[in-house]
């Protein structure tokens, strides 16, 4: 592994952050006394960034580079993470830095999938991306623990939920330093691209498939973020149960899964691997909808598993239909995690009528289609 891959790797790490929007939005919901719609535009505001600043971030990059662009997404974080840390804000101030924070987590995923490319050894593009993906999880469970035990450390005590704030942005900041540090030799289209060129691509099947299918995945993986602590308590876990197997151990799991298909990935093919981990994530989720206990913690322990490998397998493997766009794709499949904003607010309506554990009938939709997608043909290997 190349020292260059370091700060890519810690680029990553930061992009968890975004993750910590769902649970932390238990929280907010009881600060503001919000509904839990409401509280869902926590991750609404991170997600739709992607929808908005995906495509142009990939356009940016293609001119600017991938490094400048991952040092101005690092910057925006750091800004959105420091108004919280000097201040209560109100409602609408919290949103506002939310949402800068989603348009520069934004413009690390654009930049920083294809990047990995550039500083990875001939031939290790995917697995380093899995390892990446991991590094992501370590960030996001990282981030989820301090959610609900930063209250035990005296120095942010005082502060309650906005005690993560502060430590949110000093890891913005020591990443910034460590990626302006490394020269990265990018791979730069001859021609400029162009919004419409970049639209193009999505009129090609296999293209438009792979976003899809990366707009339902993230769009699933945040509903698990957002709903697995309260629906566990529905089912009748006290608090501590829940938290210790909701949201953390989820994303402890996509962590260890990550870095094993990382491991893994240097031995198994892209397909056989990308239709294992969708029909464990239909069959974890559905072990959620029984509504039982121990059924739950078995499937939090599956979907964890399932969901940990989607996203780099079907990024790396489309990407490499067409490296030269690179800058392109990233953009358009970027743009796909708008689906984190989307696809929670229907979970979250159903959850406030009352349909706790069948709530997740949303996720399991999107990992059928994953899984349906999994057992295509075509020239991209999925």
């Amino acid at each position: 592994m190349k020292l260059k891959t370091l700060p890519i790797f810690m680029a990553f790490v930061v992009m968890g952050v975004a993750d910590a929007m769902g649970p932390l939005s238990d929280a907010v919901k009881t600060q503001y006394e919000l509904s839990n719609v409401m509280a869902t535009m926590l991750s609404f505001f991170v997600f739709i960034a992607f929808a908005a600043f995906s495509v142009p971030g990939g356009l940016l990059a293609s001119r600017i580079g991938m490094k400048k662009l991952l040092l101005l997404g690092l910057g925006l974080n750091a800004v959105a993470m420091l108004v919280p840390s000097l201040m209560v804000p109100g409602f609408g101030l919290l949103l506002t830095c939310i949402f800068v924070l989603g348009i520069g987590t934004t413009f690390l995923q654009v930049a920083g999938n294809p990047i990995m490319r550039d500083v990875s050894a001939e031939g290790a593009f995917s697995r380093n991306l899995s390892f990446a993906q991991g590094f992501k999880g370590l960030g996001s469970t990282l981030a989820t623990y301090l959610v609900t035990a930063i209250s035990a450390i005296a120095l942010f005590n005082k502060m309650g939920w906005r005690g993560t704030f502060p430590v949110f942005f000093v890891l913005m900041a020591v990443a910034f330093i460590f990626v302006s540090l490394i020269k990265v030799e990018e791979s730069k289209p001859e021609v400029p691209p162009s919004v419409a060129s970049s639209l193009r691509l999505l009129k090609e099947p296999v293209f438009a498939m792979a976003v899809l299918g990366i707009f339902l995945y993230v769009g699933a993986e945040v509903c698990m973020a957002r709903f697995l602590f309260p629906s566990l308590k529905e089912m009748g876990m006290d608090e501590a149960t829940a938290g210790k197997f909701g949201p953390a151990l989820f994303f402890l799991l996509l962590t260890i899964g990550r870095i094993g298909g990382g491991v893994a990935l240097a031995k198994v093919k892209p397909r056989p691997a990308f239709r294992v981990s969708a029909l464990m994530g239909v069959v974890g989720v559905g072990l959620l909808m029984t509504g039982n206990t121990s059924l739950a913690i078995g499937g939090v322990i599956l979907g964890g598993l399932g969901f940990a490998n989607i996203w780099p397998l079907l990024f790396s493997i489309t990407v490499e239909e067409k490296p030269e766009r690179a800058g392109e794709l990233s953009g358009l499949m970027c743009m796909a995690i708008s689906g984190g904003a989307l696809v929670p607010l229907v979970m979250g309506g159903l959850v406030d009528a009352g349909m706790n554990a069948i709530s997740f009938v949303v996720p399991l939709v999107c990992f059928i289609y994953l899984f349906v997608l999994s057992l295509k043909g075509g020239k991209v290997t999925v």
